[in-house]
């Protein structure tokens, strides 16, 4: 009855015990009352050194004492997750947050003590070092990657689908054995591919999966992850590029503008069914839009000369380029085009040339109607230098005539009369014609007008040669200067001398009326060697 008692008392203590914060147990050692009171711990060595996640379990005993009926318990570093059941078995697991990457040993320090029922108590400390362990990523399910057909697709692996339970930052790593040409994986999770045409293809037969790693840093641990991969299932609009790519069109008139367009549908190019334009300015033709392939397209249109309407210096108006898919999306795009008036620089040139050569054409023909001239007071000359030599041998010979009258006519008083009244008023008005010039022509004057003819002759043909020689190409021709020089070479043509040199204002060039434009051409180099005909491609 009496051990009845005792062990009923026993439980009740170990109830009580057991309902503290701090387990304790009464243990009877078989040495007691030998030796100094003493706890006793695990021999081994180090074996207060633990890993996180890692379990520690040994019992507690004492040595020594008065008593062998020994109470235990944990005075300070007492944790919720640490078991001290009534054996004095101590088992704990310390958790993956004691220590971390950065400080990778935590130091925790617990005070066990023993007293036994003679009231003897012994404490003492134990370090426990906690050494971190770290944990492999962990990766969750992915979401897919649609992919659209001809288009730099990108995917961002979602970093709430990726963990480090460290905390640890991490790194993608491309598994490149099985990643699809020209796919590209950073470091951050970010995926860029532009599927080809024949991988589209294969792609839209069925979806595939890629594999990459995760890796944590520094520690290097690694988790497979996997993505799949699949043709995107949303009905998208097409698109297309234009090179250049500027929203502003400037040019001029009669410069070629040259668009270039390239098309693409997400769902595949064959979903493309119309690409064309519209324009506010109707004057813009439908066929510059020229089709190279089912993808690709070019818009080469030319304005002329009459686009833009004098007196407006340019043009704006606006035009949108447009693609549709079978299922009529569309993508469109504006254009502002701006088209500047501008000089016809062919008709230009060939106005100033007009220009250049018919003042050749008419120094040409002042040349041939001073040659003329020319010749024509020459021979006035000549027949005026022979008119007076006939006129002193008539005056000569009447005059000898009157002087021998009386020989002639010895018998005839009246006939000797005659003779002498005749002679002599004869040589009297020779004399009086030959002294007024009215017969003939003055040889002085005639001279002087032949000199003053050949030197405007010399003059006209230097300054032809040198404006023939200086304006003979076209680019001389542009300057602004070109039409001060012609006005001064056509007033070196408006002689004040005309009247001198007795020149008929109708005169017209034969040759010229009579030749054709090269025989014309031909005449004014023959007369000004440095003249330079336009050419037909100019």
């Amino acid at each position: 009855m009496v051990f009845k008692n005792i062990s009923y008392f026993l439980i009740l203590l170990l109830t009580a015990c057991c309902s503290y914060p701090v387990l304790a147990q009464d243990n009877t050692q078989p040495n007691g009352g030998n030796g100094p009171y003493q706890l006793i711990f695990p021999k081994d060595a180090e074996w207060n050194t633990l890993e996180e996640g890692k379990e520690i379990n040994f019992h507690l005993q004492v040595r020594g004492g008065k008593s062998d009926s020994t109470r235990y318990s944990i005075t300070s570093g007492w944790r919720k997750d640490m078991k001290f059941d009534s054996t004095g078995h101590f088992v704990w697991t310390p958790s993956y947050e004691m220590a971390d990457r950065i400080n990778t040993v935590k130091l925790l320090p617990i005070v066990f003590e023993a007293t036994n029922q003679a009231g003897e108590t012994v404490s003492q400390q134990i370090a426990f070092k906690i050494l971190h362990v770290n944990r492999a990523p962990e990766v969750d399910e992915l979401k897919p990657f649609y992919v659209q057909y001809k288009t730099q697709n990108t995917y961002q692996i979602d970093m709430n689908s990726v963990r480090d339970a460290d905390g640890d930052p991490v790194v993608f790593i491309p598994i490149l054995e099985g990643m699809p040409q020209a796919m590209r994986m950073t470091a951050s999770g970010e995926i860029t591919w532009d599927p080809s045409t024949t991988q589209f293809s294969l792609l839209k037969k069925g979806p595939r999966y890629i594999e990459f790693f995760v890796e944590d840093q520094p520690s290097k641990a690694r988790t497979k992850g996997r993505l799949k991969l699949d043709v995107t299932q949303m009905d998208l609009e097409p698109d297309f590029k234009i090179v250049p790519q500027n929203q502003l069109v400037r040019s001029k008139e009669n410069n070629r503008i040259n668009l270039k367009f390239t098309l693409s549908d997400p769902n595949g190019d064959d979903d493309i069914a119309t690409f064309d334009f519209v324009s506010e300015n109707k004057n813009v033709p439908k066929s510059a839009l020229v089709k190279n392939a089912p993808t690709s397209y070019e818009f080469i249109w030319e304005p002329g000369y009459e686009f833009v309407k004098d007196p407006f210096d340019s043009l704006a108006f606006n035009v949108t380029f447009y693609v549709l898919d079978k299922e009529q999306n569309k993508k469109e795009r504006t254009l502002r085009f701006l088209i500047e008036n501008t000089v016809n620089e062919a008709e230009r040139d060939a106005y100033v040339y007009g220009l250049y050569r018919g003042g050749l054409v008419n120094a040409w023909g002042l040349l041939e109607q001073m040659k003329e001239k020319e010749g024509e007071l020459k021979r006035a000359y000549g027949r005026a230098k022979k008119g007076k030599r006939s006129r002193s041998l008539v005056n000569a010979s009447l005059g000898a005539t009157t002087g021998l009258a009386p020989v002639i006519a010895k018998s005839s008083v009246e006939t000797r009369g005659y003779i002498t009244t005749l002679g002599g008023t004869t040589v009297a008005t020779l004399g009086t014609l030959e002294a007024t010039e009215v017969i003939g022509k003055s040889t002085n004057g005639l001279l002087d007008r032949f000199n003053y003819v050949m030197q405007k002759k010399n003059e006209l043909q230097n300054k032809g040669d040198v404006f023939a020689r200086e304006y003979a190409q076209k680019s001389a021709r542009r300057s602004p200067d070109f039409i001060r020089r012609l006005d001064e070479f056509k007033a070196l043509m408006n002689l004040s001398g005309l009247v001198a040199l007795e020149l008929d204002a109708n005169w017209e060039n034969k040759k010229a009326a009579g030749y054709d434009e090269k025989k014309v051409d031909a005449a004014i180099k023959k007369a000004f060697k440095d003249f330079m005909p336009l050419e037909k491609d100019e």
